[in-house]
């Protein structure tokens, strides 16, 4: 994949662009603030931007800020939010843009284990989604869905954690120790106990998601 890193330490930049390098992956540029991650963007329309969350100038919220833009302008780019922290408004506000595809957001401590880094990365470049399962503990503390969602059977709430942390059926499967048919019939169930009957132009997938999001 063609991709583009901004981190503003430059230990760990360096350090991913020798892994993604030694993936295979090409890297088009390695910045260090927000400013100068959307001009490279513009210039190269990666297939993937990996941003940290806290940059230069401020150290607050450039790197969400410069994600939501690039989401909004170019909606093919995937995005892979990196942060030491939970930031829950922009985090919500992220998989509800677009189709709640190529989206990531993963703690700095996942980016530890390679092979969970790289997989996200894979997600995203996919069209896929992306989030750490302590980011969607942390938002699912704040829904204001909760009556509905009681509704959900353990094992459905199971199913859509892992929807949430934007795996697809199959792989829910492998992970709860089900049958794909399974996990469909639990999925379909979500739907009919959410209230999302099928509608022209709208992903029942996305909104189960964010509803259990409380976006």
């Amino acid at each position: 994949m063609r991709v583009i890193l901004a981190e503003d330490a430059t230990l760990l930049r360096e350090g991913l662009v020798r892994l993604l390098a030694e993936e295979g992956h090409e890297v088009l540029a390695a910045v260090g603030d927000g400013e100068k991650l959307l001009e490279v963007t513009a210039e190269h329309q990666p297939d993937v931007v990996v941003t940290d969350v806290r940059m230069p100038p401020t150290h607050t919220d450039e790197g969400l800020r410069a994600a939501l833009e690039i989401r909004e302008r170019w909606p093919d780019t995937g995005v892979l939010v990196l942060s030491q922290y939970v930031e829950k408004r922009y985090a919500a506000k992220l998989i509800g843009g677009g189709d709640g595809g190529r989206v990531g957001y993963l703690l700095k401590d996942r980016v530890a284990q390679v092979g969970d880094f790289l997989d996200a990365l894979d997600r995203v470049g996919a069209g896929g989604a992306a989030f750490d399962p302590e980011v969607v503990r942390r938002l699912v503390a704040r829904t204001s869905h909760e009556d509905a969602l009681a509704r959900l059977t353990p094992r459905e709430r199971d199913v859509l954690e892992k929807m949430a942390q934007g795996h697809t059926n199959a792989s829910i499967a492998t992970l709860l120790y089900i049958s794909q048919s399974a996990v469909e019939k639990h999925v379909n169930a979500i739907f009919d106990k959410l209230d999302l009957p099928q509608a022209k132009g709208y992903s029942r997938r996305v909104l189960a998601v964010l509803r259990y999001l409380g976006s």
